[in-house]
């Protein structure tokens, strides 16, 4: 039984909308001259850390009671429910949206029935999971989630002064359901019929838009040139969020990262649908069965303080929540034990019960520790289940 902090040895996704200075200028990792894109720190598959050689994931295998604790088995199973990342996002990433649970286990059996590889690009459901996520900003960091009113995206459009744009607007501006008129234009826009209005779009766009509205949306254009994502763009909130500052991306939710750096802690699931800004594989029919066509504001969650540095972002699911604890050298903070965390200093240098975590390190401390001592002079995120900011008696796992 692990009763100790276990360092982690984390991997570093080399994707190509990553940066190539943002790692070593943040933790004094190596530069390699290519994308450096996300840090992991967890037991996904994907890219699981190590302890001393061996996966965590293995290590949660041999000992499932000690180092998730039965709270956490017995919500999720023998996995832990939380991924931790930092994101470095130079150019922007895929426009996509993530399934709700029942969405997700209805794709997983089709697929599996249908005899997809799990490693086939053009598989969509990796698995019968739902995926929400929440990114914390460490420098300014935008982003592109939920969808615009209708009036608010006709008036956008009309700012471009395109032509071929009108019927769009006019759809747009038509009064009826907002769901509805959405739902049109959105499937209008990336359809191959629109290849024409799409271009329109793009050179208004990278012309030097004078509504400074339109400004962030130039971004993908520059980077993403011809893609159906750069038009379809224009119907999402743009969202700008200073150090610190956080923001839920729940199931159906449309979403795109476009820049800046920021931590990430999402439920362990790889279901994403696509529908441009990638060179990834693009599902629009999928996509459009699972995106909610409704205008939402970005879910900003708020840092609740906890007293002496610490802050929380609870958003409303069961698999994790997050603290930041800001650590001036003085007494630290206590971390309860009884659940799985996953620690990762993202400035400075902090001492976990006396295993020292520098900037970029990361540790996992087991739900069989007892509880353990943070302090040091640091900034460290810590990652946990997050049974209570479950919201309206929803099961763990359920899309809230």
């Amino acid at each position: 039984m692990h009763h100790e902090p276990l360092p982690l040895t984390t991997a570093i996704r080399p994707y190509a909308w990553g940066s190539p200075t943002a790692f070593p200028e943040l933790f004094g990792t190596p530069a390699t001259g290519e994308p450096q894109a996300e840090l992991w720190a967890g037991a996904h598959s994907g890219a699981p850390s190590t302890v001393r050689g061996v996966p965590l994931g293995e290590l949660i295998g041999r000992d499932p009671d000690g180092l998730l604790g039965r709270r956490t088995l017995d919500a999720f199973g023998p996995n832990l429910p939380y991924l931790l990342k930092v994101l470095a996002v130079e150019r922007p990433l895929s426009l996509q949206v993530h399934p709700d649970t029942t969405q997700a286990r209805a794709g997983y059996a089709r697929e599996e029935a249908a005899g997809v590889p799990i490693g086939d690009p053009a598989r969509t459901y990796k698995d019968p999971h739902h995926k929400p996520e929440m990114v914390c900003a460490l420098t300014g960091f935008d982003a592109l989630c939920g969808f615009r009113t209708p009036e608010n995206a006709a008036d956008l459009l009309e700012a471009l002064d395109v032509p071929q744009a009108r019927d769009w607007i006019a759809i747009l501006r038509s009064g009826r359901p907002a769901g509805v008129t959405l739902r049109r234009v959105f499937g209008r826009m990336l359809a191959d019929g629109a290849r024409d209005c799409r271009a329109a779009v793009e050179r208004a766009l990278l012309s030097g838009p004078r509504d400074p509205a339109l400004a962030v949306y130039a971004g993908p254009a520059r980077a993403c040139p011809g893609d159906p994502g750069v038009t379809a763009a224009l119907l999402l909130n743009h969202v700008r969020l200073a150090p610190r500052q956080a923001v839920f991306l729940g199931a159906g939710v449309p979403h795109a990262y476009l820049g800046g750096v920021a931590v990430e802690v999402m439920a362990g699931s790889d279901n994403v649908l696509r529908c441009g800004l990638t060179g990834k594989h693009v599902d629009v029919p999928g996509l459009m069965g699972v995106v909610g066509f409704r205008p939402s504001l970005p879910h900003v969650v708020p840092a609740e303080p906890e007293g002496d540095g610490r802050h929380a972002y609870r958003p409303p699911v069961a698999e994790f929540r997050l603290v930041r604890h800001e650590l001036s050298g003085r007494s630290g903070h206590l971390l309860p034990g009884g659940v799985p965390r996953v620690l990762l200093c993202a400035e400075g240098e902090a001492d976990l019960s006396g295993l020292r975590l520098g900037a970029g390190q990361a540790a996992f401390l087991p739900a069989a520790a007892p509880d353990a001592r943070l302090s040091g002079k640091a900034h460290v995120f810590d990652a946990a289940p997050g049974f209570a900011a479950a919201r309206g008696g929803a099961s763990p796992g359920e899309g809230v």
